[in-house]
C-alpha cells in the first residue's frame, strides 16, 4: 500500500484559524488605509487643479469643500500644514489613527501625506 499524503484535520484547522485571523486584522485596518489614500488623492487633485495657489485660507477652504464630499474624519482643513518651498506651495497632512484590534490590543497607525516632490 502506498504512503498517504494530504492535509490532516489539525493542519487544516490551524491554517483556517490563521487565515481567519489575518482576514479580520485586514478588515479592521482597511478603513484607516482607505482614508490615507483618500487624503492623498484629494491633495494630488488640489495640486493638479491649481487650488494650491491661493491664500492659506483659500487652500483650507478648498480642502474642506472636497472633504465634505469624501468625508475624511482624521484630517480637517485646519490640520493641513501649508508651506512654500522653492516657490511651490507644499501641503502636508499628518495624523495618527488608533484601531482597536482584540480586547485591549490596538494598532496605532501614523500617516503623512505631502505634495512635495
Amino acid at each position: 500500500m502506498g504512503k498517504q499524503s494530504g492535509v490532516s484535520l489539525t493542519g487544516l484547522i490551524i491554517t483556517l484559524a490563521l487565515l481567519g485571523f489575518f482576514a479580520i486584522m485586514a478588515a479592521k485596518l482597511m478603513p484607516a488605509y482607505i482614508e490615507y489614500y483618500t487624503v492623498k488623492k484629494m491633495l494630488a487633485t488640489m495640486e493638479q487643479s491649481g487650488q494650491t495657489q491661493g491664500t492659506v485660507r483659500d487652500i483650507r477652504r478648498a480642502y474642506d469643500t472636497r472633504n465634505a464630499i469624501e468625508d475624511v474624519k482624521g484630517v480637517k482643513g485646519e490640520d493641513l500644514e501649508i508651506t512654500k518651498e522653492g516657490g511651490e506651495t507644499v501641503l502636508t497632512a499628518t495624523w495618527s489613527t488608533k484601531v482597536p484590534l482584540v480586547s485591549n490590543a490596538s494598532a496605532c497607525l501614523d500617516f503623512v501625506v505631502t505634495t512635495a516632490k
